[in-house]
């Protein structure tokens, strides 16, 4: 996900459509921040603070895409611990934001079905 040459930076308004548009996706929030998830699974997250975007992802596939382009993904201390890669908008190419929503959406843990209990 090499960054080209600079283009207009993405707004949170185009993420949020971009996400909107793939199926199965509901708008919410987790946190106390817009956030969005696929089948029920939050695969990514707006912190308006940061000027960036959150999305799940694998360790492994974020520590990769912070060495390749670490102007536009990073960590912070806080977000260390969990498998999450944090994108500035400022910087994030358009042409990457499909790819890395469904990296998202792929990553997302499946959430745990209840079990259905039969009576009588």
């Amino acid at each position: 996900m090499a960054r080209a040459s600079k283009t207009t930076a993405l707004t949170w308004e185009a993420v949020r459509r971009a996400a909107l548009a793939l199926p199965d996706v509901e708008e919410g929030t987790a946190h106390g921040f817009p956030a969005f998830r696929h089948k029920g699974n939050l695969f990514l997250g707006y912190r308006q603070n940061l000027g960036s975007i959150g999305v799940y992802t694998t360790f492994e596939q974020r520590d990769a895409m912070i060495a390749e382009d670490p102007e536009t993904y990073f960590t912070t201390d806080h977000h260390r611990p969990y498998p999450w890669v944090l994108a500035r908008l400022s910087t994030l190419q358009p042409s990457a934001l499909s790819d890395l929503l469904q990296m998202g959406v792929r990553s997302a843990p499946q959430r745990k079905q209840k079990r259905k209990i039969k009576r009588g």
